[in-house]
C-alpha cells in the first residue's frame, strides 16, 4: 500500500494526477503554510496558443497562514469573467462540454475557502477520469502540526500503516530516503513525463492545467497514455 501527501492545488497539471493514480491513499496536505504565487489558487491554460494564468483571488492570503485558513474572494462577476475566458479559449475543443461543466461546478462550490475549491477541482477531475484513489484531508485526520517536515510525513504514514511514501520529484532536495527507511518506510519520487497531444493547430505547450489535457483528450486516453507516463526513482 502506498500514499501521497501534497498540498491541494487548483486544477493542477497532469503530474499531480499521475501521483494520485499511482498511490492507494492521497492526503490533501491543507494544514501547512499557504504559498503565495504558487499553485494553490492559480494555474495556466491555453489562450491564443500561449500559456496564460488564471487565478482565484484570495482574501488576506499570507505564507503565515495555513492553506485551510485562507478564504477566496470569488464574486459572481469574477467567476463569470473566468468562465468566459475558459469558454473563449476552448469552446471548439473536442471535449469542451463535459470539461466546462466540471469547471463550472467547481467554481460554484459552496465554500468560502480556497482549499475546498482546490480539493473539489481534484476530486471532480478524478471522478471524470474514473480514478478510485482514497482521499483524506490532513487537518481532519492527523493532528500533528507540532512535528517537523519529515517527521509529520513519517507520522502520517505510520498512522495509516502504510510503508511506501511517494513524493513529487521536487522533494529530492528536502527528504532523505535513509531517514524514512530508518522508520520502516520506503520513500520514492515520481518523475512525470509530459506527453504531447494535439492543441488545435498550435505548437504544443506543456505543463498546463489538467483542464487543457481534458479538453483535448478522452478520459480513456488520459488514463492509458498520460497518467502512465512517469518513472518512480
Amino acid at each position: 500500500m502506498s500514499i501521497g501527501i501534497v498540498q491541494p492545488y487548483l486544477f493542477p497539471y497532469i503530474g499531480y494526477f499521475q501521483l494520485i493514480s499511482e498511490v492507494d491513499t492521497f492526503v490533501f496536505y491543507d494544514d501547512v503554510n499557504f504559498i503565495t504565487q504558487g499553485w494553490i489558487n492559480r494555474n495556466k491554460v491555453l489562450v491564443n496558443g500561449k500559456a496564460n494564468y488564471f487565478t482565484i483571488p484570495c482574501k488576506d492570503a499570507s505564507q503565515n497562514k495555513f492553506i485551510n485558513e485562507v478564504k477566496h474572494a470569488m464574486t459572481d462577476k469574477k467567476r463569470g469573467k473566468l468562465l468566459r475566458k475558459i469558454k473563449f479559449s476552448y469552446s471548439n475543443a473536442p471535449f469542451f462540454d463535459d470539461v466546462f461543466t466540471i469547471v463550472e461546478n467547481v467554481l460554484h462550490t459552496e465554500s468560502s475557502y480556497i482549499a475546498d475549491l482546490a480539493m473539489q477541482s481534484i476530486r471532480q477531475t478524478c471522478s471524470y477520469l474514473n480514478l478510485d484513489t482514497t482521499f483524506k484531508i490532513s487537518s481532519e485526520e492527523y493532528r500533528n502540526t507540532d512535528l517537523g517536515k519529515a517527521e509529520r510525513l513519517i507520522d502520517i504514514c505510520k498512522q495509516e500503516k502504510i510503508t511506501t511514501y511517494i513524493n513529487p520529484t521536487g522533494g529530492k532536495e528536502l527528504y532523505s530516503k535513509a531517514e524514512f527507511q530508518k522508520e520502516g518506510i520506503t520513500l520514492q519520487f515520481i518523475e512525470p513525463s509530459l506527453k504531447e497531444y494535439q492543441q488545435f493547430d498550435n505548437d504544443f505547450v506543456p505543463g498546463l492545467s489538467i483542464i487543457d489535457v481534458m479538453m483535448f483528450n478522452s478520459p480513456e486516453k488520459i488514463r492509458n497514455d498520460h497518467l502512465t507516463a512517469y518513472n518512480l526513482v
